[in-house]
Order: C-alpha cells, then sequence, then structure tokens
C-alpha cells in the first residue's frame, strides 16, 4: 500500500511541478507580451511626438513666411495722399535734408511743383507758378499740406499737416542746391518723410 501512496504523493507533486512551470511560462508570456506592448505603446508615442514636431515646425515656418509677405506687401503698398489745406496748424518738429534739383526739370513734393534755374548767386523758383528769386542763404516758405501716408490700403502710418522751408545753397554741375526743411504737426519717422521726397532731388538727411 505504502508503494501505491508513495506513487500517488509523486504523481501529486510532479502535476503540481507540471502546473506550476506551465504558470511560470504562462507569466512569462503574459510579461512578454506586456513588454512588447510597452514596447509598441513607446514607439507609437515616439511616433507621434515626432510627428508632431515635424507639424510643429511646418506650422511655425508656415507663420514666418506669411509674416515676411505681410511685410513686403506692406511695404510695396505704401502710399502718400496729400491735400491742400488753411495754414495756421503749429508745426513743432523739423526734419532737414540736402538736396539738388535738376535746373529747370519740375519735381513734385506733395501738391506741390517746384522748378529752379541759377544763375551764379540766385535762383528763379516756380512754385506751383509763383515765381520768386532767391540769394544764396535765402529760404522760400511753400504753403502748408497735409499728408495721409497709409499701408495695405487701409492702415494710416502718418496723418500731419507739413510745411516745406527751401534755402538756396548754390548751384553746381547743371543743379539747384537746397536744403529743406520738412516742419511736421507730429513726430513722424525719416523714412515717411522721405516718402513725400522724389529720388530725384537726392534727399540725404542734415
Amino acid at each position: 500500500g505504502n508503494d501505491e501512496k508513495g506513487r500517488e504523493l509523486a504523481r501529486e507533486t510532479g502535476k503540481r511541478e507540471e502546473q506550476d512551470a506551465q504558470r511560470q511560462r504562462e507569466m512569462a508570456t503574459e510579461k512578454g507580451r506586456k513588454q512588447g506592448l510597452d514596447e509598441e505603446r513607446n514607439r507609437e508615442k515616439q511616433d507621434k511626438q515626432k510627428a508632431g514636431w515635424g507639424t510643429g515646425m511646418k506650422i511655425g515656418v508656415f507663420i514666418i513666411v506669411l509674416a515676411i509677405i505681410v511685410i513686403i506687401a506692406a511695404f510695396l503698398t505704401v502710399s502718400v495722399q496729400v491735400t491742400n489745406v488753411s495754414p495756421g496748424d503749429v508745426l513743432p518738429y523739423t526734419s532737414s535734408y540736402g538736396t539738388s534739383f535738376p535746373e529747370g526739370q519740375t519735381i513734385q513734393i506733395g501738391n506741390t511743383q517746384i522748378s529752379a534755374i541759377s544763375y551764379g548767386n540766385s535762383v528763379t523758383t516756380d512754385v506751383n507758378g509763383n515765381q520768386q528769386q532767391l540769394q544764396v542763404g535765402q529760404t522760400q516758405d511753400v504753403s502748408e499740406q497735409h499728408a495721409r501716408i497709409t499701408t495695405l490700403g487701409v492702415i494710416t502710418l502718418m496723418n500731419t499737416n507739413f510745411q516745406i522751408d527751401l534755402t538756396y545753397k548754390g548751384e553746381r554741375d547743371n543743379r539747384a542746391y537746397f536744403d529743406i526743411a520738412i516742419n511736421t504737426g507730429s513726430q513722424v519717422p525719416s523714412e515717411l518723410i522721405r516718402l513725400l521726397l522724389p529720388s530725384e532731388i537726392d534727399a540725404t538727411p542734415i
């Protein structure tokens, strides 16, 4: 009877060991599956992060390109409207430029047409049909006007009355030299004031 008991015990023990081994195998399989899933999740996360980073980069580049286009458009669409006004405004700000007018050529500054013909130390100016003779160092006032500088058609950059003083500096190489003082009602950046001055007169700040 003892032998049979021993065999049964051995069978039980064997069964238990087999079950333990089976359990361990299952656990190992489960662990492996979990590990695989975790790795897959991590990979997906990294892929998503990469994709997100790529999208972020694309959006960033798009915003920069858009900003550059807007700046260029703003620069290219700057326009000046000048209207005549009744003088009398206080114009406390002054910007001065050295300029030279091609002899006899009509130059437009705002709504004012100016031409100049020099004779040595004097010049005859024609401002909107009114002629005047100036000696070197003499100044002529040009009537007050109103300037509105806009960009993109709707954004106002400058809105001010302005008045020009021309001081004759002499003649050289068939050009009449004047210092131009532009008096304005509000402080205006020189870049915007330069928009009032045509390129033909080679205006340089002084």
